[in-house]
């Protein structure tokens, strides 16, 4: 088992330095979940199929990410709070190239 630090802000501005498993196929979402960073219900209501935008982030970090689909695209089309590194935390999925990686979680409302 290999893990990596990412270093994650939450919505009230705590930073959680966390270590992530690059053998499990999870996701950014699914490792703020896991960590229960923010309160059951409110990231990932769609279950990570890039069709709520209620696990946007802002990532922080120089780190190069794989393109966004066009289902990450056209959601963060329409969600509010969008910035130029707004991502969609259920697309990026955990390698061991994230090492190090920065992100903040958009505001819920």
């Amino acid at each position: 088992m290999t893990d990596i630090s990412i270093t994650i802000k939450d919505r009230t501005g705590k930073i959680h330095s966390v270590n992530a498993p690059t053998d499990m196929s999870m996701n950014l979402m699914e490792l703020v979940k896991s960590y229960e960073i923010e309160d059951e219900g409110t990231i990932g209501t769609c279950g990570g199929m890039a069709m709520c935008a209620s696990c946007q982030c802002y990532i922080l970090s120089e780190h190069q990410l794989k393109e966004m689909g066009d289902d990450e695209e056209a959601m963060l089309s329409e969600a509010f709070f969008v910035k130029e590194n707004s991502r969609l935390s259920c697309q990026i999925f955990i390698t061991k190239d994230l090492d190090g990686l920065e992100f903040e979680i958009a505001p819920a409302s």
